[in-house]
């Protein structure tokens, strides 16, 4: 089994909530990159994007991604956007088994409607904003997994679970045993 496991994909696709629950499977620490800019900071997300911009929220998430990374045995959750980072690719490539949780707009909508800590989603049209997101960013997230796994039909709890049982499958997943498909799991 990889030593680092690395969530990546959109936000609501539930890294977190997934994250938490593989990492407890595998007895792994879980660690969320956004909550430990967060914690660094003492600020929120948004305010960082307030006074900061996008551009300083990313020099921050850069720098903890390549902090985080040079820990060994954890479930890394990062930020949706975590990806669109050339330098930030070349770090969790180098440091741990990607996985790309996938759901669809409809499902990331549903997920993050209601919650007021997302910067890129307040505005108008929030749909919208997670389209053109999806549209720009998963050929990424594609490109970087090691597995993907799409969780529209799936409890996380059910998504980490399986997710497990595949990565303790006599290594059947190792950093370079290539790439899996989404029906691989499922």
């Amino acid at each position: 089994m990889p030593p680092n496991i690395i969530l990546i994909g959109p936000m609501g696709v539930g890294k977190t909530t997934i994250g938490r629950a593989l990492a407890k499977q595998l007895h792994k620490e879980f660690v969320d990159s956004d909550q430990e800019i967060e914690d660094r900071t003492g600020v929120s997300i948004s305010t960082i994007f307030d006074i900061e911009g996008e551009e300083g929220f990313r020099k921050r998430e850069a720098d903890i991604l390549k902090e985080l990374t040079q820990r060994k045995d954890i479930v890394l959750a990062t930020g949706g956007g975590a990806v669109t980072s050339e330098e930030n690719r070349k770090t969790l490539r180098s440091n741990g088994f990607i996985v790309y949780l996938h759901a669809s707009v409809d499902l990331q909508l549903e997920r993050t409607r209601n919650v007021k800590n997302r910067p890129l989603l307040q505005n108008d049209d929030p749909r919208e904003t997670l389209a053109t997101l999806m549209q720009e960013r998963e050929p990424i997230y594609r490109q970087e997994a090691d597995l993907v796994i799409d969780t529209d039909e799936y409890a996380p709890t059910t998504v980490a679970r399986e997710l497990s049982r595949e990565l303790k499958n006599n290594g059947r997943y190792s950093c370079c045993a290539g790439r899996a498909k989404l029906s691989d799991i499922y």
